[in-house]
């Protein structure tokens, strides 16, 4: 079982719970030290399982030795009742029109949804003391960002679909204290725009933005103009009026409508179809314009505040090409992005408003957030370890001096192979960040083509991104020195001086080749398997305080060959949630081609394993995932 024997002197104890919507996740709090997080699909193994979070609420009492009976405090991060307001005035103003939404959605609120507090009342029935607290949605949002953030004073902007009936919001956050000023309101909503092309584009809603993010660079934004001038009024500071006239979303089952599709040439392209070049522009174009309206909200919110820092969360704050480009284009010095920004950072958010908004707890920022590396999640020990590699009769190799297994898994990864890293507390939020990954060399060609088809069985137009060590950052990419990125959440550009040169074939190809395969495998740079079509990469930079081992494997692979980047991508296959358990990870590295493991102290290799996976084995274990 994960380790949880702390046994912590405590004087208030509060569990941040969101749930019902998508990625329901739990957070706890303890003296205002964030102890544990995790979102509940790592347990059930649903990918953005919505469900209550009981098995997160379990492992985070766990990991602070805790029983249910010690909360002081029980923090959902959204109301209710002001959501259920904003869904019957919108039935009703699209009265007849969405009646058939309306009798799928009543079940589920009369179900859980609007009797919360009792929900939670029969939840927690050995909490009876502890009390309950609803914040705003968009107020947990902003509270994920501001108060784990490391800065004393920031802006702050919060970007989604919608929450009860804000859709963006943004405040300033002073000491212990945020307060929103104004807020953009529903059905006008930038998350839902996006989501609006993600669904045309042939991608899950609530899942598959991040891909129309990916898919951009290999289009051209032929559509913006066609955007402003059919879908939307942009202002100047960034606020904008959709044109309804054009979207489903309010009233019916899907997001666009027949007049969205006769404006774009054509119905919405059937998943797991070959793309377009005009699905390509049209992520494209979606793209810039979500870009643009952050621009223009960052300058707004700039000029209104008069900060020099920004924090950043809800779930359009996971576009991390955007946010790229706020902070170089934009007018802040700093930014500090929620690691969790969608719906599960909200349960960090409800936990944190607590503590320090309504106790009035302070803060005392020292230049670094309290995120932890955002490594909150459950971690085994090496003994669990050793039982259950005996128990699975796996042949493995134990390795307890740490600079011995480093020096091996650097010389692993400089030969090529494609290694699952499985080391110290799970990650909370959607990135893998070196505690639950798939590794490799970013210098070889061949990596992104084997990891995307090999390993993810997923689209090969798919980048991954690089693991850069913080001293070595800007020899790398247009980033600052001392400018971080811990969370994976911000692309920059790889430095003109690591482009290779192309041919005028290799210009054609990359340009206009239907097969986006033929695409990726042309390297761009000397770090072909993590630079994007458009020399761009998502950056994570690691360093020791945060990452720990993760840092000195980096360090270990720089000694050896010269090189402080490496490919990390989730530890994961298509549509299964990052594994979270020693089996979880045997099973993928099993299934996949993968060639070696790391169990923390332990070394798995492909080619020395007893028992080898059959065709119809990796379908069964594949099939179990819905595609995302």
């Amino acid at each position: 079982m994960p380790d949880g024997s702390r046994q912590p002197t405590y004087m208030t104890s509060i569990q941040g719970i969101s749930a019902f919507y998508h990625d329901s996740a739990a957070a706890l709090v303890l003296d205002g030290t964030i102890v544990a997080a995790a979102q509940e699909q790592r347990f059930t193994r649903k990918k953005h399982d919505p469900g209550f979070p009981a098995n997160a609420i379990a492992y985070c009492l766990k990991e602070a030795g805790l029983g249910p009976g010690q909360l002081t405090y029980i923090a959902f991060y959204d109301k209710p009742l002001t959501k259920f307001d904003r869904l019957l005035e919108t039935y009703l103003a699209y009265a007849p029109a969405g009646f058939k939404s309306f009798r799928l959605a009543m079940p589920l609120w009369l179900k859980d949804k609007l009797h919360m507090r009792r929900t939670l009342q029969q939840r927690f029935k050995a909490a009876s003391q502890a009390r309950l607290v609803f914040t705003d949605h968009h107020e947990s949002h902003a509270a994920s960002a501001f108060f784990p953030s490391p800065f004393d004073s920031a802006a702050i902007m919060t970007l989604d679909g919608v929450g009860e009936w804000s859709t963006a919001t943004f405040g300033v956050g002073e000491g212990n204290r945020i307060r929103l000023l104004q807020q953009l309101q529903f059905p006008h909503s930038l998350g839902l725009l996006y989501s609006a092309f993600t669904y045309y584009c042939g991608f899950k809603v609530n899942s598959g933005e991040y891909k129309l993010m990916g898919l951009a660079p290999y289009g051209q934004p032929r559509y913006y103009d066609l955007i402003l001038q059919n879908l939307l009024d942009l202002k100047s500071d960034g606020s904008f009026w959709m044109n309804m006239e054009f979207f489903n979303y309010c009233q019916g089952l899907t997001m666009t409508n027949a007049r969205f599709h006769n404006l774009f040439g054509g119905p919405p392209r059937n998943p797991e179809s070959m793309l377009e070049q005009r699905h390509m522009d049209l992520a494209a174009s979606i793209q810039k314009v979500t870009e643009e309206i952050m621009l223009r909200m960052g300058r707004e919110v700039h000029r209104q505040t008069k900060m020099k820092n920004l924090v950043l969360a809800g779930g359009v704050a996971l576009n991390c090409v955007a946010n790229g480009r706020l902070l170089r284009e934009g007018p802040f010095e700093n930014i500090w992005i929620q690691p969790a920004a969608g719906d599960a950072g909200g349960a960090l958010g409800a936990a944190c408003f607590v503590w320090h908004q309504l106790l009035d707890k302070p803060r005392r920022p020292n230049g670094q957030d309290t995120q932890k590396g955002s490594l909150l999640g459950p971690q085994y020990s090496n003994d669990f370890i050793a039982n259950f590699l005996a128990e699975m009769d796996a042949p493995h190799q134990p390795c307890p001096d740490e600079s011995q297994l480093l020096d091996e898994v650097a010389q692993l990864l400089a030969e090529g192979k494609i290694i699952g890293w499985f080391a110290g507390r799970m990650e909370f939020g959607p990135r893998a960040l070196g505690a639950r990954s798939i590794i490799g060399d970013a210098r070889n060609p061949a990596m992104q083509a084997t990891m995307n088809l090999k390993i993810k069985f997923r689209e090969s137009f798919r980048p991954f991104a690089p693991c850069v060590l913080q001293e070595r950052v800007s020899d790398y990419f247009a980033m600052r020195p001392d400018q971080q990125s811990p969370y994976m959440l911000l692309v920059a550009p790889v430095l003109e001086q690591h482009h290779l040169p192309l041919s005028e074939a290799d210009r054609q190809q990359m340009a206009q080749a239907p097969d986006l395969r033929q695409r990726v495998n042309i390297a761009r740079s000397t770090l072909p398997a993590i630079t994007h079509v458009d020399y761009s990469a998502r950056i994570q930079t690691v360093d020791q305080p945060r990452h720990g081992r993760f840092y000195r494997l980096m360090k270990a692979f720089e000694t050896l060959t010269g090189c402080p980047v490496i490919v990390n991508t989730s530890f994961n296959v298509r549509g299964e949630p990052i594994v979270c358990t020693p089996h979880e990870a045997y099973r993928c590295f099993l299934a996949t081609d993968m060639d070696a493991l790391v169990l923390e102290n332990f070394i798995l290799r492909k080619e020395q394993m007893k028992k080898s996976v059959t065709e119809a084995e990796r379908e069964k274990y594949l099939a179990q995932f819905d595609l995302d």
